[in-house]
């Protein structure tokens, strides 16, 4: 049982640098979008797609963290 926490926490710490890594790109992506296309006609800029995505893949990796969380917890419970 303890060879699996130890994955637990490894795939935790994984998930964690993965939302970071997520975050920052998002942030950076959006940080570089221009005035003008943030006021662009025709729909959304090609810049502010991605960094919707990024975001979206940033909440992805916190709900797996959190479940990873949860599975720890309900494992250490039980021991």
């Amino acid at each position: 049982m303890g060879a699996m926490k130890i994955f637990l926490v490894l795939l935790l710490i994984a998930a964690m640098i993965a939302t970071v890594v997520a975050l920052v790109r998002g942030i950076v992506t959006f940080l570089r979008t221009s005035e003008a296309e943030l006021k662009g006609e025709g729909g959304p800029a090609a810049s502010s797609l991605k960094s919707n995505k990024m975001m979206q893949q940033r909440i992805i990796f916190q709900g797996i963290a959190i479940a990873i969380v949860a599975l720890i917890l309900l494992l250490a419970s039980g021991s």
